[in-house]
């Protein structure tokens, strides 16, 4: 099992940069799939982008162009760049560890929060 714990959220002027970072626990980290998800107040959680094992990424369409997901194996670490931020990107931001066994998102941190003004 993994268990991640995001950080680095903050306030940022539309424009801006952020990178969020999540620390996973685990030695069996590089086996697993990592995915960053957002839930905005009043709405449903989202997907935002995700990082296979391998290393291939994807993205919402929504971010896509202006956030970089990566990860870094040696250090049980999984990154968001997320860059010329939008007021509609604040939201409380969750990383997640898809299960090996279910191939699902059964591993989620606790979340940080994203607020961008305008």
């Amino acid at each position: 099992q993994v268990q991640p714990v995001e950080s680095g959220g903050g306030l940022v002027q539309a424009g801006g940069s952020l990178r969020l970072s999540c620390a996973a626990s685990g030695r069996t980290f590089s086996r697993y799939a990592m995915g960053w998800f957002r839930q905005a107040p009043g709405k449903e959680r989202e997907f935002v982008a995700q990082i296979t094992r391998s290393g291939m990424t994807s993205y919402a369409d929504s971010v896509k162009g202006r956030f970089t997901i990566s990860r870094d194996n040696a250090k049980n670490m999984v990154y968001l760049q997320m860059n010329s931020l939008k007021p509609e990107d604040t939201a409380v931001y969750y990383c997640a560890a898809r299960s090996l066994i279910t191939n699902l998102y059964d591993y989620w941190g606790q979340g940080t929060q994203v607020t961008v003004s305008s």
